[in-house]
């Protein structure tokens, strides 16, 4: 509501006004004697409408709405030039009540009824307390890191009452998990199992919540985590499969022992998809068995794993000397199983 410049009043501030309003209300409007029987607070959420009551008798001869030292109305006259305040048509003489459209913040705060009995001023007020619903005013944008790299993200939110603030992760394996709670959320040396959606969710027991989310992504070099070699008859189709996790997505490369091989040469296809790299033989020859390498690169670094193309019965005579860098591609733990699989 708004002071002196809400009036037409030549000459007059509405301070003095307002103190002079309750001998200057012409007589016409019943009010109750003695006060007027009001809450002592009104609970109104944003946008919604506010309804002061002031109960009235035959006794009052002068009546007004007042917000601080704003009139509001006097009698059947309004004084505000707000258009959302509305001085309701009652049904009975036992009431002068008003109502406040679209309830904003700036609207909070005292209102009184003032009335007039037997030349004795009185006057009641009430506190109108105005609920914001729980909103997210800011929030970090997307973000890649290097893996080992400390991350801290923020999220703003605003409301009244002050609302509450979680952050959930939701990683790209589909688990979803409480992180912690507030509006700054601190990741020291990120692992690559952390990145993913992180959730932010501002609530209050008035409202809906409000949820937005922060992509983070981590980067870290490859890691081999699955490969698988074959045995090939002659004149038969071959492949060799290597499997990379890293992000950025890997690429590949495939040696024999120090001879790269390059796609659509000396017989091979090299079929690049997704996190995985196959190594095509069309028709295998003598010369095509033994000891293959696949590497896996990004900008964060490279990792290599050996594959081994041999023919049927013939892993009998490979010896464990030549299947060891095969295997070790595995934890220490799965090297003996690898080895004893062939």
């Amino acid at each position: 509501m708004g002071m002196c410049g809400y009036f037409a009043v030549p000459g007059k501030c509405l301070v003095v006004i307002g103190l002079k309003l309750l001998f200057l209300v012409p007589a016409g409007l019943p009010a109750k004697s003695g006060d007027s029987l009001l809450k002592d607070n009104i609970t109104v959420r944003q946008g919604d409408s506010a309804v002061l009551k002031c109960s009235v008798d035959s006794l009052v001869s002068r009546v007004a709405w007042l917000n601080r030292t704003t009139i509001l109305f006097a009698g059947n006259e309004k004084w505000s030039l707000d258009p959302r305040v509305v001085l309701m048509e009652n049904t009975a003489v036992t009431e002068y009540s008003i109502i406040i459209q679209n309830v904003d913040v700036h609207d909070e705060g005292p209102y009184v009824c003032s009335i007039l009995t037997n030349k004795t001023p009185k006057s009641t007020k009430v506190h109108l307390i105005v609920q914001v619903p729980a909103r997210i005013t800011n929030i970090s944008t997307d973000i890649a890191v290097n893996e080992g790299s400390n991350v801290n993200l923020m999220c703003l939110a605003i409301g009244r009452p002050e609302p509450s603030v979680i952050w959930k992760h939701h990683s790209a394996r589909g688990v979803h998990r409480f992180v912690t709670e507030g509006e700054h959320l601190e990741l020291a040396a990120i692992t690559k199992e952390q990145s993913g959606t992180y959730e932010c969710i501002a609530s209050s027991d008035i409202s809906a919540t409000d949820t937005r989310t922060v992509q983070v992504t981590v980067n870290y070099p490859p890691f081999i985590s699955k490969t698988r070699g074959t045995g090939t008859p002659v004149g038969q189709k071959g492949i060799l499969q290597c499997e990379a996790s890293a992000v950025p997505k890997a690429d590949f490369e495939w040696y024999k022992e120090d001879r790269r091989l390059f796609n659509g040469l000396n017989g091979v296809k090299i079929e690049n998809e997704g996190k995985q790299s196959m190594l095509v033989f069309f028709n295998v020859s003598e010369e095509d068995y033994g000891n293959y390498t696949c590497v896996a690169m990004n900008a964060m670094g490279n990792t290599n794993a050996s594959i081994i193309l041999y023919g049927p019965g013939a892993i009998h005579d490979v010896s464990r000397a030549a299947l060891l860098p095969h295997c070790s591609a595995y934890p220490l733990t799965l090297t003996l199983l690898c080895l004893l699989k062939f």
